[in-house]
């Protein structure tokens, strides 16, 4: 295929006429006729040194690029003679029309984009079957060098859908045709009021697609929406694709400036100059009027006279059989026989950190893009900038209003100072066109404007609303007030388009746009019920977290889990608020929910409960109740914090806290809490090789297990058990324990098993059974992978890498290492780090670099000393008899002098030496 052509190139779009007809009347020849019809098309762009790109829209039309306008001109000619001389073996021949256009190409990723290629396709709607259009552009280019036995005619100018500017437009005459062609299917070619739009359609294509579908079987359709979102627009949009299927045109009737119901008769009578007469009501003149016409009736912004538009829109349509309206509201009309179609906002960037490809696919990119570069000629999006302009994307919630605003800013600030101010959006979104509606011109205005048309109930539950992060559900919605009705005000704003409803797995849950959101806020906190809306928000979460805390422990762990995940930041929202008033209940808050915290790191939790635990021991309980409730909620809380303390590989503060919980739990008699905090605990002791210690926590927790009938609790502690006995010289013990947690892992089938897994692995190759250990340390990852817990798997893979370099599969070690390293690093946990340094020096050994082992080795000596941490005895038995090795190997004056300069690394260079090929 011919290298595509960049520059200043011509565009060669066609299409069937008709084709969907004849696809139906006659699938089998049609099917033929088109391979005839694709092959012709491509021949003759070859002949004329053209190149095809890809279909554009149906399947039967075809695009090609040309280099030269007078080659497209020729192309498009000689397609035409050939087609007119084919005999086709479909119904009726085969009539394609075609437009050509020239302009700056914009070709990636082997395709081609921009107005230019927009204006090819809007000029070949205009054509019909066999007649070919060319643009002016392209005109003035061939006008001296026309094909033989052809002829350009001037047929004037039009209006293009979706074109800011019109276009004159030529027709590619063939001398020896006898075809004679209707007028053009251009804007102004059938009766309508559709303002001329000063700046470009952006995206939507969906949209517009699934509107012209419900148009062509329903009468009234209307599209709702949040402000903003572009319902004007879009209306106007859809209206002059389907113009050419209303032979009366189609009316916009403006009600946006109106604020008296009985003005809307007048308004749509005055569309039409339709007057009254003596003795006849002007609603009969009008019924009369449009009772025989075939028409698109555009009623645009009638949400603050919904009563009035909807009475007579539903008289217009009893009695006008042939009328089709399209309204556009911030709620539906809610009369018979409406469809409501809700706009969504713009598409967005898909990815956390997108590239420029990214952001082009962006229909709210795009739009940003197009205004800021009509504010600023210096706007450039670049790989810089794409974050930025991403994140004005998603914090401004595809809203197209607010995003042309945004735009507006480009000639004041960068795109990355524009997303820094989005905190503050109300005062930065300003200054809108001056033309424009008073409620279009700012950010706020346009959400005073639904805002005051709410009842006073309603503004006080979205209010209240407003405190809730990422969403929420009806539970949770009717726990934030005892005096409104929420299921019929929470009804009214999902219907004026405020509140967003979407399902996850089969629950419905409700959201604001975040624009909304920090609006209603605004409104929450001028009233004065802030507090007291927030203290509701971490009462229900309280009451939220009680209830599945209690299921983690169950067979449902995943399904909780989700629960959970769906509402999190909603329980960091209600932990920072109570952090600041309510410090026991944030307690009990983080508590409920420890069998969450172990599964992956939780830094800002883990650094806001120390804070809070810091403030609890500097300020004294101010009543004797106040000091009970602490006494009883501080155990959960230990745990939590060590728990959390140990997802950051902070292991002198988990075994505080771990140590605190388990006496605080015997203060107050919670057994429950006393067996968890003393099975962590011995997970810790593990770290520093405290056998005799592990053993003893592990034999008190399996005791108040068996009390509290935990039993997925009871299994790890068995095995944590197992392994201090096993390790402690009783192998006959720990196969017992092994045993009795392997038949409470199969029985209780707990998601979290994985720890038992674990414990199981660590058995077995202390054991010497290196097969059985590998593949528990599998299933161990597996299962806590499935959990997304990011705290064991890497210990886990660690493990297997260990196991790896045990049995000789040196290179599968290594490669193991590679992925361990950079996260244990990652995490500043320095006795695995030091203990992974060593392993790669025992590889570099094996691997014939002696010299670079023992700097490895002298490094993780120094990290070792700094945290003091110890190794296992089998872990010290290999560093001896490899540094034993390497002193022989070198000579004791090498060696001395190679471990002096690893002790001067620090622990970054340490670690790249490691990781270096």
């Amino acid at each position: 295929m011919r290298e595509l052509p960049v520059g200043v190139v011509t565009f060669l779009f066609t299409d069937v006429e008709g084709s969907t007809r004849l696809w139906e009347q006659s699938p089998a020849t049609m099917r033929e006729a088109l391979v005839r019809h694709d092959a012709l098309i491509e021949n003759l762009t070859e002949a004329n040194q053209g190149t095809l790109v890809r279909p554009r829209g149906e399947g039967d039309s075809r695009f090609a690029v040309f280099a030269q306008a007078s080659s497209a001109v020729a192309t498009a000619g000689a397609i035409q003679e050939a087609l007119s001389a084919e005999t086709w073996p479909t119904p009726h021949p085969l009539r394609v029309r075609m437009a050509l256009h020239t302009g700056e190409a914009d070709l990636r990723d082997g395709d081609y984009y921009g107005s230019a290629v927009n204006r090819c396709a809007r000029l070949r709607s205009l054509a019909h079957g066999s007649q070919t259009l060319l643009s002016r552009a392209t005109t003035e280019l061939v006008r001296d060098n026309v094909p033989a036995r052809a002829r350009l005619d001037d047929l004037g100018e039009h209006r293009l859908k979706d074109m800011v500017r019109p276009e004159h437009v030529y027709q590619l005459t063939l001398i020896d045709s006898l075809d004679s062609f209707p007028t053009l299917q251009s804007l102004d070619s059938f009766p309508n009021n559709l303002p001329i739009q000063l700046t470009s359609f952006i995206g939507r294509e969906r949209e517009i697609a699934e509107a012209k579908n419900l148009l062509s079987t329903e009468r009234l359709l209307t599209f709702t929406g949040s402000g903003g979102t572009g319902k004007s627009r879009l209306s106007m949009q859809v209206a002059a694709e389907v113009l050419p299927d209303f032979r009366d045109g189609a009316w916009l009737v403006e009600l946006a400036a109106l604020t008296d119901p009985a003005l809307v008769l007048p308004s749509i009578a005055t569309t039409f100059d339709v007057r009254p007469l003596p003795g006849v009501p002007l609603e009969s003149a009008v019924i009369d009027y449009l009772r025989a016409r075939h028409l698109l009736l555009m009623l645009d912004n009638c949400e603050h006279l919904l009563e009035a538009c909807a009475t007579l829109a539903d008289t217009l349509l009893h009695s006008c059989p042939h009328l089709k309206i399209l309204a556009s509201s911030r709620e539906g009309l809610g009369i018979a026989g409406e469809t409501v179609y809700r706009i969504p906002s713009l598409s967005l960037p898909d990815t956390d950190e997108p590239d420029v490809n990214d952001i082009l696919s962006s229909e709210a990119a795009q739009l940003f893009m197009a205004r800021a570069a009509a504010t600023s000629a210096r706007f450039m999006l670049t790989t810089r900038n794409a974050p930025a302009l991403a994140q004005i994307c998603h914090r401004l919630d595809g809203i197209p209003l607010a995003l042309e605003l945004a735009a507006a800013r480009v000639t004041m600030f960068s795109a990355e100072q524009i997303a820094a101010r989005l905190g503050d959006r109300f005062r930065l979104l300003t200054g809108g066109s001056r033309t424009a509606l008073p409620r279009q011109q700012t950010l706020r205005a346009m959400i005073d404007w639904s805002y005051d048309l709410l009842t006073p109930p309603e503004r006080a539950l979205l209010q209240r609303l407003s405190v809730f992060v990422g969403g929420w559900t009806f539970e949770a919605a009717e726990a934030m007030t005892d005096e409104l009705d929420v299921l019929e005000l929470l009804t009214q704003l999902v219907n004026k388009s405020l509140v967003i409803v979407d399902e996850q797995d089969g629950v419905a849950r409700y959201r604001l746009l975040e624009t909304i959101r920090q609006y209603a806020r605004d409104r929450l906190f001028e009233s004065g019920d802030s507090p007291a809306a927030w203290d509701r928000h971490l009462d229900y979460f309280l009451h939220f977290t009680e209830e599945v805390g209690s299921k983690l422990s169950t067979a449902e762990f995943f399904t909780w889990i989700e629960r959970i995940e769906h509402d999190y930041d909603n329980i960091l929202a209600a932990l920072e608020w109570g952090a600041e008033n309510r410090l026991e209940d944030t307690l009990l808050l983080v508590g409920n929910l420890n069998g969450f915290w172990s599964n992956r790191s939780h830094d800002k939790v883990y650094a806001r409960l120390q804070g809070i635990f810091d403030q609890l021991n500097a300020r004294p309980a101010d009543s004797e109740a106040n000091s009970r409730r602490r006494e009883t909620v501080r155990p959960k809380g230990l745990l939590a914090l060590g728990t959390l303390a140990l997802q950051q590989s902070d292991f002198p503060p988990a075994r505080a806290a771990f140590s605190e919980a388990v006496a605080a739990a015997r203060l107050i008699g919670d057994k429950s809490v006393q067996a968890y905090a003393l099975i962590m605990w011995s997970v810790v002791l593990s770290f520093i090789n405290d056998y005799v210690g592990i053993k003893a926590a592990a034999q008190e927790s399996v005791a108040f297990f068996r009390e509290t009938g935990e039993n997925w609790g009871l299994a790890v502690a068995l095995y944590q058990l197992g392994m201090a006995e096993g390790l402690l010289g009783d192998p006959v013990a720990q196969q017992a324990r092994r045993d009795e947690a392997k038949q409470l892992v199969i029985e209780f089938n707990h998601p979290m098993t994985g720890y038992a897994m674990f414990g199981m692995g660590i058995s077995a190759r202390n054991m010497g059974n290196f097969g059985d250990a590998r593949h528990h340390f599998q299933l161990a990852l597996n299962a806590l992978n499935a959990v997304r817990n990011t705290f064991f798997p890497v210990m886990i893979e660690s493990e297997l890498g260990h196991l790896s370099r045990i049995m000789g599969e040196m290179a599968e070690a290594k490669a193991i290492y590679q992925r361990t390293l950079p996260i244990f690093a990652d995490r500043g946990n320095r006795d695995a780090i030091a203990h992974q340094l060593e392993c790669f020096a025992f590889i570099a050994h094996v691997e014939g670099q002696p010299e670079r082992s023992v700097k490895l080795l002298s490094a993780a000596a120094v990290l070792r000393a700094a945290s003091a941490s110890v190794r296992a005895p089998w872990e010290q038995v290999e560093f001896e008899q490899e540094i034993g090795a390497l002193r022989t190997a070198l000579g004791e004056e090498t060696f001395n002098t190679l471990w002096t300069a690893g002790r001067t690394f620090s622990m970054d260079t340490a670690v790249a030496l490691a990781l270096s090929p």
